[in-house]
């Protein structure tokens, strides 16, 4: 949205390696952004349907969720975007029936009179906007934890990446890996992956004991 109706890649990009360098926080810069959508007068529903136009779904999501749902693993979205536009996406990409079964940890959206929007923050007073550790750290709280594998990719995805017990961290082909910089400049062990297949195997593997949480993230990648 920001790129294509907003301010611009530049821009947007300028304002993502200053969250990288914490010269500014991810719910303020993200926030320009949005503003910035809604200062060339697109409305939230404009911007919805353009993201069901443009957004494409990960390479091999789909069986990744199915294997996950055949094997009783929950699949939890924990989004800094809006829930409204992500299951209206998520809708379009896998199919209503299966989008509805996935549960949206996001943030809101509040659409004015005069058809201006603005994004409602979940922890509107941390950093993040929201703080993806927070829905990460009640399972850890449990007697008996599950091992939690989590799958990110940018600057949003910070507040979580010290969290799970398996990190998997997109590798994009565009050169936009700011969570895989951040976590080599923090020191936190993760997994690079380009498609969800990939990552599969070793999800699967450390499910069926065949890896083990350590051993998993020695690998380093998804091949």
């Amino acid at each position: 949205m920001t790129d294509e109706l907003g301010f611009g890649r530049e821009k947007r990009r300028e304002l993502n390696i200053a969250t990288l360098k914490d010269e500014v926080t991810f719910r303020d810069s993200f926030r320009e952004m949005l503003e910035s959508v809604v200062a060339k007068g697109h409305g939230f529903e404009e911007c919805k349907e353009e993201l069901k136009k443009n957004i494409k779904l990960d390479p091999g999501f789909k069986e990744f969720y199915h294997y996950c749902e055949a094997t009783d693993i929950p699949v939890v979205i924990i989004s800094s975007g809006m829930a409204p536009l992500i299951r209206a996406v998520l809708s379009n990409l896998i199919g209503e029936t299966d989008a509805d079964k996935i549960e949206i940890v996001s943030n809101e959206v509040i659409i004015h009179p005069d058809g201006k929007w603005e994004i409602q923050y979940r922890h509107p007073s941390s950093g993040f906007g929201h703080d993806k550790s927070q829905a990460i750290l009640p399972y850890r709280r449990l007697p008996n934890p599950p091992t939690i594998f989590f799958f990110g990719d940018g600057v949003s995805d910070m507040s979580a990446a010290r969290h799970a017990d398996v990190l998997f961290v997109k590798q994009k082909g565009d050169g936009e890996n700011d969570l895989a910089a951040y976590c080599t400049r923090e020191g936190i062990p993760h997994i690079l992956f380009e498609d969800f297949g990939k990552a599969q195997k070793i999800v699967k593997n450390v499910v069926e004991g065949r890896l083990t949480v350590k051993e998993a993230l020695a690998l380093g990648r998804a091949e």
